[in-house]
């Protein structure tokens, strides 16, 4: 007979021939497989996007002061004293300058509010009172449409994704964003003009609302109150300056780090979570699909076996049989992988929210990635394996000269 990779691909080629046959038993096998992939491609793509918008927009060149040990703004607090003493220090706290040489520091509060969104539900929303330098103090943010809020004035400007969330149209005017019926939004006790869009490249300010720090903290009863300082560092050496200068502003402890780095610890936890509940579902579906592919390959090589038998006779080897039939049941697993996959695509980058830290909406766009289809697609080849090896072996031992007596 001929070399052993000419027998492989004569007998994968002859089992893939017989699929249209076993079609029903066959396509259930590709379906389990299909579901697999696109439940673990899915959990991913909340990752990645959970990831994306919380990490989206993170600079080494401006650091977060937050107070209390607090990993988060909602648990920060940070004496008023801290502030004055930092502005007041100014390059020697390593914050930089603008133009004016004063420094770039904004003092910010974050309130969560009601808001009505398109659909009529009420959620809960972040309104962050931030002081003129808070949007330069966001390298990675603005505005789409309209203008910033004016100082003093009970004005905001919303993230353009929460924008939509809330069916404002984000079209230009000289006054601001055309909202349809809705110039105004309530939030708390009074009425916000709506004067601009800010576009955040995916970063979490796209679900925020912005305003004035002194009207946020008087509308809502919260005089005084600082929650995080966000400032420009004055070069490479401007964290460890700024560090070096917390414990003589205020006997209260403070941890400044970049923004970079906040994000990115907000963001490790969400996605370990997520992983968390992710993988063991589907690792818990892929052992039922494996199953499902053992008793596919099994139907397989059962009405197979006059066939196989025959070949076997004519010279095929015991590895030829067994790596045709590995071969098949990978065929199928690719087959499934590649509609889970497709699936899976149409869900990129939808929109939809969830809960953050502070208990407010979160909007973020699912993202299916590369790395996540390719961990897809290995699972779903190693479905096949697992599925195709028992059957593999019990075709590569199956008698010739006893499946041919024994007859269909």
């Amino acid at each position: 007979m001929s070399s052993l990779p000419r027998q492989c691909f004569v007998l994968t080629r002859a089992a893939l021939a017989g699929l249209p046959g076993r079609l029903a038993i066959s396509l259930s096998m590709v379906a389990s497989i299909a579901l697999v992939v696109a439940v673990l491609i899915g959990f991913l793509a909340v990752a990645a996007g959970l990831e994306r918008t919380l990490g989206a927009g993170g600079s080494r060149e401006v650091a977060v002061i937050l107070g209390g040990g607090a990993f988060q703004e909602i648990a920060s607090a940070i004496p008023p004293d801290a502030a004055r003493s930092l502005q007041a220090d100014g390059t020697a706290a390593g914050i930089a300058l603008d133009d004016r040489g004063r420094p770039l520091l904004s003092r910010e509060i974050a309130v969560p509010v009601e808001a009505t969104a398109a659909d009529g539900q009420r959620r809960m929303v972040a309104l962050r009172g931030m002081e003129a330098a808070g949007p330069r103090l966001r390298p990675g943010s603005s505005i789409r449409t309209g203008r910033l809020f004016a100082p003093g004035m009970r004005e905001i400007v919303i993230g353009e994704t929460l924008a939509r969330d809330l069916g404002l149209d984000t079209g230009s005017s000289d006054a601001g964003p055309k909202t349809g019926s809705i110039r105004r939004l309530r939030l708390g006790p009074v009425d916000w003009a709506v004067v601009g869009i800010v576009a955040a490249q995916g970063g979490a300010a796209d679900s925020e609302i912005w305003g004035d720090l002194d009207l946020v903290r008087a509308v809502f009863d919260r005089q005084g109150d600082i929650q995080a300082l966000r400032v420009a560092l004055d070069g490479p050496d401007g964290l460890a300056a700024l560090r070096a200068a917390l414990p003589g502003a205020t006997p209260s402890p403070l941890d400044a780090m970049t923004e970079a780095d906040l994000l990115a610890g907000q963001s490790a936890p969400v996605t370990r979570l997520v992983a968390l509940l992710g993988w063991p579902i589907t690792l818990l579906m892929a052992v039922g699909a494996s199953a499902g592919a053992l008793n596919t390959m099994m139907s397989s090589v059962s009405e197979r076996r006059i066939e196989i038998a025959t070949l076997r006779v004519l010279g095929f080897s015991r590895l030829a049989t067994f790596t045709a039939t590995v071969a098949e049941a990978m065929a199928l697993s690719l087959a499934g992988a590649v509609l889970g996959a497709a699936v899976a695509l149409i869900l990129d980058g939808w929109s939809t929210s969830t809960l953050g830290a502070d208990g407010t909406a979160l909007v973020f766009r699912l993202a299916v990635t590369p790395a996540g289809l390719m961990k897809a697609g290995t699972l779903a080849l190693a479905i096949g394996v697992l599925g195709g090896v028992l059957p593999a072996v019990a075709a590569a031992r199956l008698s010739p000269l006893e499946s041919l007596k024994a007859g269909p």
